[in-house]
């Protein structure tokens, strides 16, 4: 080798080390062959350290980082999620075809894994067969210490320092090993060499066939055939879960059954790949489902021929309710018709019945439990099923009212729902629980037979809103009784159903008592309310005539006597019980004295009593009352008034919108029109109803003829002090009260007001008088012009002119209205 030729590279390339570039292999071995002194010399030279260079070059040519998955084509993430979803959808369409049933196993690939790299920080395998890419480390120590890295060139071979190449591709990772520490122990003497695999390569895959996403991928070299199928998204439930291939060269290599990795753990089926391996997915094979009582129903794929008991074990075996007896198979014939066939799970025969494609099993459940137990239902603290015995009685189950019930319970009453072993009919009995549980082995603790059920009702009086007890009602209880008594109905036997109405405290139907006695239908709707008249009930009982022809009769019923037991009166069915109420009860109607009463307050008025009976209860008026300004207000005339107020609020709002939709017109004189109609509806707006009603109240107490004034409930009746002036009201300047002088008349009180505005109606001034009458100067017998002398207590109203509002009759009688309503409020606040 000519010298010169060599170091003139080498002068290149020390400095390129010594700045971190990389050198070449190939560099590198020519100038490990030059003796070790000329070595150190151009390290010195240009100031590189030898042991880096030699363990650099060692690392050159490491494959890059592996990418596991190298996407053929890209796609939005849009489009793969509408992909995702119309893939789901069919999924979805499919199980409610097979009945909701899903394919066994399709879970495992459930979502898109972006990897699914196998582990590599593990100790490899010492069966691993080396290839271009893989990284070999080396750790020598001894009489020489070095770290090196060695990768596999596509030739096959690693680089091995002062030794030359070392050819291991096809080599497993063991027979590697061994050979690279014999290279080690003839080339150096007391060192010691471990070797373990740094970086592993790529390789190219093919997944094929029903998978989500077939294609090539770059995979791992520890990949196994499970890793590529979680890279390609998994496999589609057309896909078979049993037969995974796995392809070399065009040549079966092995098959993979994830059934057994599923359910057994078993892997050995689960080959690790080579570069070129193809994985093929075929179509799923025949498909049987299984349902009902088993761990794990859903459609299973069949390997061959499959008996029962292995099929079942498949679904995870049976559970404890399952009933193996009659295991219900459906399948198709050779007529394609469908058909059910039954297998005794308990018997050999049945445990090898064979399954067929396309069957359908079906686990039946054992029932719940049929006999040896009574029922506990409603309001109780352990409601449930309890074991029955002999000889039980009510207080065996229940023995304390405040540890065995709830707190909303009702404790006087229980019933008892009996099935009647020979008919399977039902009967009820009702309980008086208090007793029962009291007094044990009394007439009252009941003694229990098989199957009982015992309802305990809540209180309503105790039941807070959102609590239990509001499930627990004699109603809620009772209903699926009823509607049992009602269909076991039939001639002869007509339904055992009553219904209770009036004040009692749970009105409605019930089960007719065992006594047919009405005090204990009474009883079972939870008694009678204070309300209730002892003296009349009616007994509406359904019949048929002489010709068959269904008629009702009414039956009056002493109710003291009925509840005392001293009637023979018995229930019969669909009996329709009337409680009366007592007349009146406990109804009050009150009227309210105010002001210059002499025994002011809130009375209670008998049916037909007057205001004047009241007012002399009251102790009459006092010495300051000023009788013609009472202001009496009923209850219903506020109502009314009110109803008119709100007509007279939409008329104007809709003549608003009319005036509004004429525009400006001329002069503006719409826009003016539309502001007084704005004014007039907030005015009627902002009234408020009185309900006043006009009265003589002198008259109604010193004359005999005048008519008499009967109460209704609500009434109120303000008396005021003797009033010393005389109010001006409505479109005048300065809108007040004027203290009362003799000899002024209405128009000497208009010019004190600052005269009217020009809005006023100066030709329809009225009167209204302190007893609410209103008096029109041209209608009034005392009225001679406008000169007429006013008394202390009248108001003078001046109207708006409404002629000018665009002669809106409708506006004349509003105004009318909040004027009314404006006086009748200010005289009771002014009180």
């Amino acid at each position: 080798m000519n010298l010169k030729n060599l170091l003139l590279p080498l002068a290149l390339l020390l400095p390129m080390a010594a700045t971190a570039q990389s050198i070449t292999p190939a560099q590198i071995e020519q100038f490990k062959q030059l003796p070790k002194a000329q070595q150190e010399a151009l390290a010195r030279q240009y100031g590189v350290d030898l042991n880096n260079l030699q363990a650099g070059s060692a690392r050159t040519e490491r494959p890059q980082p592996v990418e596991v998955v190298e996407p053929i084509s890209s796609i939005t993430d849009e489009e793969r999620e509408k992909a995702r979803s119309e893939a789901q959808r069919q999924e979805d369409k499919q199980t409610a075809k097979n009945g909701g049933l899903k394919p066994y196993g399709y879970d495992l690939f459930a979502g898109s894994p972006t990897t699914f790299a196998p582990v590599t920080e593990i100790p490899v395998p010492s069966d691993y067969t080396l290839g271009p890419g893989d990284v070999l480390r080396i750790q020598l120590w001894g009489s020489e210490n070095q770290n090196l890295e060695l990768p596999v060139s596509r030739d096959g071979t690693i680089s091995f320092p002062d030794s030359g190449p070392v050819a291991v591709a096809g080599l497993s990772f063991d027979e590697a090993r061994q050979q690279i520490r014999k290279r080690v122990s003839e080339q150096y003497i007391g060192v010691e060499a471990s070797i373990t695999l740094g970086e592993l390569r790529s390789m190219r895959v093919f997944v094929l066939g029903e998978a989500r996403n077939p294609g090539s991928y770059t995979v791992s070299s520890l990949s196994t055939i499970t890793n590529a199928l979680y890279v390609s998204g998994g496999i589609k439930q057309n896909g078979s879960l049993r037969n995974v291939q796995h392809k070399r060269n065009g040549k079966l290599v092995g098959t993979l059954d994830l059934y057994d990795l599923l359910q057994k753990g078993d892997s050995s089926g689960d080959n690790r790949l080579q570069p070129g391996d193809v994985i093929f997915i075929p179509p799923v094979g025949k498909r049987a489902g299984i349902d009902g009582e088993v761990y794990r129903p859903a459609l299973y794929e069949l390997n061959g021929e499959n008996t029962l008991a292995e099929f079942i074990q498949m679904a995870g075996g049976l559970t404890s309710q399952a009933y193996p007896q009659r295991i219900n198979i459906e399948r198709t014939n050779e007529d394609f018709l469908r058909i059910i066939a039954e297998a005794d799970y308990t018997t050999t025969r049945g445990r090898q019945a064979r399954v067929q494609a396309g069957d359908k099993i079906r686990i039946p459940s054992i029932s719940d439990i049929t006999g040896q137990y009574v029922e506990i239902q409603g309001a109780a603290t352990r409601a449930g099923k309890f074991a029955w015995m002999p000889g039980m009685r009510l207080s065996s189950v229940i023995q304390s009212l405040d540890a065995d019930l709830q707190p909303v319970a009702d404790k006087r009453f229980a019933a008892i729902v009996r099935t009647d072993k020979n008919t399977d009919s039902i009967s009820v009995l009702n309980l008086r629980l208090r007793e029962a549980i009291t007094q044990p082995g009394s007439e009252h603790d009941i003694a229990l037979e098989e199957k009982d059920r015992i309802l305990i009702f809540s209180d309503a009086g105790k039941v807070q809103g959102g609590e239990d007890g509001e499930n627990f009602t004699r109603e809620s209880l009772f209903t699926p009784v009823l509607q049992r008594l009602k269909s076991q109905a039939k001639p002869g036997e007509p339904q055992q159903t009553i219904r209770i109405s009036g004040p009692v405290r749970y009105p409605g139907e019930y089960p007719m008592p065992a006594t047919r006695s009405l005090a204990d239908a009474i009883f079972v709707a939870g008694g009678l309310k204070d309300s209730a008249s002892l003296y009349h009930a009616e007994v509406a009982r359904y019949g048929t005539d002489e010709q068959g022809i269904g008629e009702t009769n009414i039956l009056n019923i002493d109710l003291a006597d009925a509840m005392a037991g001293n009637t023979q009166l018995q229930l019969q069915s669909r009996d329709r019980i009337l409680i009366k109420s007592i007349p009146e009860f406990a109804t009050t109607r009150t009227i309210t004295l105010a002001g210059e009463v002499r025994y002011p307050g809130e009375y209670t008025f008998r049916d037909g009593e007057t205001l004047k009976d009241v007012l002399q209860r009251a102790g009459g008026l006092t010495s300051n009352a000023f009788p013609r300004g009472a202001v009496f207000t009923r209850e219903k005339l506020r109502q009314l008034e009110a109803q008119r107020l709100r007509e007279a609020e939409e008329r104007l709002q809709g003549d608003l919108l009319g005036v509004q939709l004429q525009g400006d017109g001329v002069g503006g004189q719409n826009a003016e029109r539309a502001q007084q109609v704005e004014d007039l509806l907030e005015e009627v707006q902002n009234s408020r109803p009185v309900g006043r009603m006009v009265i003589d109240l002198a008259s109604v107490l010193g004359n005999e003829n005048y008519q008499t004034i009967r109460l209704q409930d609500g009434d109120r009746l303000t008396v005021p002090t003797i009033p010393q002036a005389v109010t001006v009201f409505g479109e005048v300047q300065f809108p007040t009260s004027h203290l009362h002088q003799p000899g002024l008349t209405v128009d000497d009180y208009l010019e004190r007001s600052g005269g009217p505005t020009r809005q006023a109606d100066e030709s329809r001034v009225y009167v209204v008088k302190a007893d609410g009458s209103v008096m029109l100067p041209e209608r009034s017998r005392w009225f001679g012009g406008r000169s007429q002398q006013l008394e202390p207590g009248d108001t003078v109203i001046m109207p708006i002119d409404v002629d000018r509002l665009n002669q809106l009759e409708l506006w004349t009688n509003v105004s009318q209205i909040v004027y009314q309503m404006a006086l009748g409020a200010a005289a009771v606040g002014n009180l």
